[in-house]
């Protein structure tokens, strides 16, 4: 998967289709923690919060994903090229970056492992200021991952969370091994196998227990973002959906989990 290859670019680069600042959605933010890094991030973005986003009309291009359902397609769409290796490389241009210096506005949050192999902006084949991720071994959540993920739902509007878990997950084999040997794993990493050991499915056994608990794990990381009082209430009206997915590695796929 040689992503500097011309035979991979497919068209080529698209112009960024969500260029000009995007109003604040507003909306209280219930920890306090993400209201003082909410705060700090106000002063440096001067240009975040005040002015319409442009149109396609203005811009000549397509819109930007307002919803769950165009979020999530576009997703799928940019996933449907990274594995026929039709990738686009959008929106990497200098007008672009210089457009990027004043404002954001991603359309979906993409929770995923660390693992090497799964960077969101390739295996959905987006750009600069296409996604906001977050990156933890087993898709782990804690307060800093909470807050980041509110942050991209309360304060830039963003439809869709993505939680996003994957084929071979280092961090989940770790965590269901060490539950059966019962011994305890290296310093923080025990941590994480805290985590993630309620999601480990007991009714099988070998490499498929560690397979079907990258999927729990997902769901169950999951149920956490949507039982969140100020994100379920987004879920409540629509303009806000949590998904669980998986990437597999042997065709590089990424499909949604039930």
């Amino acid at each position: 998967m040689n992503t500097d290859s011309a035979a991979h670019r497919g068209a080529g680069r698209a112009p960024h289709p969500f260029a000009g600042p995007r109003p604040t959605t507003g909306g209280p933010v219930r920890r306090t923690l993400l209201r003082t890094a909410l705060t700090g991030a106000a002063a440096l973005g001067t240009g975040l919060a005040t002015a319409r986003p442009a149109t396609a009309a203005t811009r000549g291009t397509p819109p930007r994903p307002g919803t769950p359902g165009e979020a999530w397609r576009e997703l799928a769409e940019g996933n449907r090229r990274w594995r026929t290796y039709r990738e686009r490389h959008p929106h990497e241009t200098p007008a672009v970056r210089q457009t990027l210096t004043t404002a954001q506005h991603p359309f979906a949050v993409v929770l995923g492992c660390i693992d090497s192999r799964v960077p969101p902006e390739l295996v959905f084949d987006q750009g600069l200021g296409d996604l906001m991720t977050v990156r933890t071994a087993g898709e782990v959540l804690d307060e800093a991952v909470l807050g980041s993920v509110a942050y991209g739902v309360l304060e830039l509007g963003i439809p869709l969370v993505v939680v996003l878990g994957h084929q071979s997950c280092g961090a989940v084999r770790a965590a269901v091994e060490a539950e059966e040997s019962g011994g305890r794993l290296p310093a923080h990493i025990q941590y994480l196998a805290d985590r993630i050991t309620p999601a480990i499915d007991h009714g099988k056994e070998g490499d498929a227990r560690i397979d079907a608990t990258v999927d729990a794990n997902v769901r169950l990381v999951r149920s956490e973002l949507v039982a969140e009082p100020d994100l379920a209430a987004r879920i409540s009206t629509g303009r806000l959906a949590i998904v669980g997915a998986r990437y597999e590695l042997t065709d590089q796929r990424v499909h949604r989990l039930a």
